[in-house]
């Protein structure tokens, strides 16, 4: 079984992460790891902390001469701004005084009073630094270890964006094509396929930041090579759909999740939404002419392309619109004040989705597959192809 586990803080010394059960003998590719790390925190829209951190991975367990040993994977990513929060984040008990930064006074839309209530603590940044979306890093790099592993099955993750605001890619209840997401240039401002259409998200996102205002938006996300059979009907909680629209959901911004094409199919009778199958005797296999249930039925992928479509708020914190809020402490009302300065973080939010999917579907691959060792799960993959072909 595989599972992962994040710690540490937006300001503290570094993100941690843990991956177990990633089986034993899978190569390392470290600079593929930090390529993806820096796909994060690139996007137009960006505010400055991103020139700051720079973010490269350390293993510090579970890799011995660029392979897997079977252990748990450890690693850590260093905040680079970590001296001037030394005091602030210190785990020791220092004198009080302004040097502390406390927090009373919550920001709207994010965790800061839902979290200051839940742990009953009238400093806020007990909860905020925690919350913060610097945490993804860290699942960005186990993102990266999944897709190394996927990666020896042929199973490629891809994202791009379909909105940023008002403004859209032409029709988009109709897909593009796989490779045409994976032919996107991984620099690219707002990794969106359509050209006019990234001018103008661009410009939007100008007119926001002079504006002081953010915008949100919406990515979609591709896994294409995934066998049929992954995930189960069985039981709620091993449905495949239902496994990633939670690990979507839990990206922070994440508002909404559709699995292929939801809002066609919802508007659409079934004769225009359910994909007819076929069957291709060269290839020995059943395919669908049409994917616009997403790649998953009764909650197993089907052997289709998996398309998922995340939607993303604005992030909260405006620059030059602060919302109301009340303080915690005082209970006195004000204007909430800034604590980080993007103005969209979308084109970001589509690398950690790949991420997420990444680890879904690794997950739900081992859980069919198994092996301790990359042999084992290569030779169980190889059968399980075999049984296609006689079946």
């Amino acid at each position: 079984m595989l599972r992962f586990l994040t710690a540490g803080e937006s300001h503290g010394k570094c993100l941690i992460g843990i991956l177990e059960g990633l089986p034993a003998g899978l190569p390392v590719d470290f600079e593929f790891i930090n390529q993806q790390l820096r796909r994060r925190q690139l996007g137009h829209g960006r505010g400055g902390r991103m020139k700051i951190e720079q973010d490269r991975i350390e293993v510090t367990s579970g890799v011995r001469f660029g392979y897997t040993i079977g252990s748990p994977v450890s690693f850590t990513i260093e905040n680079k701004d970590w001296d001037h929060w030394r005091i602030p984040m210190s785990s020791v008990a220092v004198p009080e005084g302004p040097s502390l930064r406390h927090v009373t006074r919550p920001r709207p839309g994010h965790a800061d009073l839902p979290g200051a209530l839940k742990y009953q603590t009238h400093d806020a940044r007990d909860v905020l630094e925690r919350a913060s979306a610097r945490e993804t890093a860290a699942r960005v790099a186990a993102g990266a270890f999944c897709r190394l592993f996927l990666s020896r099955f042929d199973i490629r993750i891809a994202s791009h964006v379909i909105a940023i605001g008002s403004e859209r890619v032409g029709d988009d209840s109709q897909w593009l094509p796989a490779e045409k997401i994976f032919a996107l240039n991984p620099e690219s401002p707002v990794r969106c396929a359509d050209p006019a259409a990234e001018q103008r998200m661009i410009s939007l996102i100008d007119e926001h930041r002079k504006s002081g205002d953010s915008l949100g938006g919406s990515v979609e996300v591709i896994a294409v090579s995934v066998p049929p059979g992954l995930g189960s009907h069985i039981q709620w909680d091993r449905r495949l759909d239902g496994l990633i629209a939670q690990a979507m959901m839990s990206i922070q911004s994440a508002k909404g999740v559709e699995i292929g094409n939801a809002l066609h199919a919802a508007r659409n009778p079934g004769s225009m939404v359910h994909d007819e199958i076929f069957y291709d005797e060269s290839r020995r296999r059943f395919f669908r002419k049409t994917n616009r249930i997403g790649g998953i039925e009764g909650g197993i992928s089907n052997g289709e392309e998996i398309r998922v479509r995340v939607h993303f708020k604005p992030i909260p914190t405006l620059l030059r619109k602060p919302l109301r809020s009340v303080d915690i402490t005082t209970k006195e009302p004000f204007e909430a004040v800034v604590e980080r300065s993007d103005t969209c973080v979308v084109p970001a939010a589509g690398v950690i989705a790949e991420a997420v999917l990444a680890i879904v579907i690794a997950t739900v691959f081992l859980e069919k597959f198994g092996g301790d060792s990359m042999q084992e799960t290569e030779a169980a993959y190889s059968n399980w192809k075999t049984l296609l072909d006689r079946f």
